[in-house]
């Protein structure tokens, strides 16, 4: 019997259904046990493989998106937030915006949430079987400089056109010259009409001209960008200024 196992067990690897094949003695026991019918096994053995399989996608979408951290938006605080309703939060959490293709431009001084939320949206994606990829701007920035001479900056980028959902974090942060303006034109090109993108800035579309080094690319970009997009502008005070830790204890 025990040799019998060990030849299913390597029919089954050979199959691909491997984490099925390590739980196989273990479901025989059972089986045994609790006089399962064929049915009854067969369904334990199939339902684990299915569910590790999940479990692993999930795993390395998480790893590819490369979120900074992963915070869940059931822990935005919309009382912090006034400039978003409840109403709107639960809108953009159906994520109906992304199978329609659309884009989400977040504007707002630092510290409002731009971030959080962006992250937080992606996270529900990323859990619904979509892949993501974030990424702030200074990042990107150096990822398509050095596409041409680096296979990291070259496997990153492309992980980032084949995504369903790009998260570009601080975008206009810093002032590009013309050709790095111009890399990411060709971008934001690709990406149009084949992935939804989430930008956030603390810079109105109307200043992009001006950081970019060359209003027609900057044209250009918002083109695309606000093709189809909601602008969603958050206003407030920083959370992180307002909850800042101290290393002085209260008096």
């Amino acid at each position: 019997m025990q040799q019998l196992n060990t030849k299913l067990k390597q029919h089954m690897r050979t199959l691909h259904i491997s984490e099925a094949a390590n739980i196989l003695e273990d479901v025989l026991l059972e089986a045994e046990s609790k006089n399962l019918t064929y049915h009854e096994f067969l369904y334990k053995l199939i339902s684990y493989e299915v569910q590790r399989r999940e479990e692993k996608s999930l795993e390395r979408r998480l790893k590819q998106a490369a979120f900074p951290e992963h915070k869940s938006l059931d822990a935005f605080d919309l009382n912090e937030q006034k400039s978003l309703s409840k109403k709107q939060l639960k809108q953009l959490r159906e994520l109906w915006w992304l199978d329609q293709g659309y884009n989400l431009i977040l504007l707002g001084p630092p510290g409002v949430g731009k971030t959080f939320l962006a992250a937080g949206l992606g996270l529900e994606a990323v859990h619904r079987g979509y892949k993501v990829s974030f990424i702030t701007m200074a990042d990107l920035v150096q990822v398509l400089k050095t596409q041409e001479i680096t296979r990291k900056s070259k496997t990153r980028l492309k992980r980032i056109i084949d995504s369903d959902l790009v998260i570009i974090d601080d975008l206009m942060f810093l002032a590009m010259d013309r050709h790095e303006g111009n890399l990411f034109f060709q971008l934001i090109n690709k990406l149009y009409g084949q992935s939804s993108v989430i930008v956030t800035s603390n810079k109105g579309p109307e200043d992009w001209g001006e950081l970019l080094g060359d209003q027609a690319i900057a044209t250009a970009i918002l083109d695309r960008l606000i093709h189809r997009s909601e602008v969603i502008n958050l206003n407030g005070d920083s959370y992180r200024i307002k909850y800042r830790e101290t290393i002085f204890g209260k008096n």
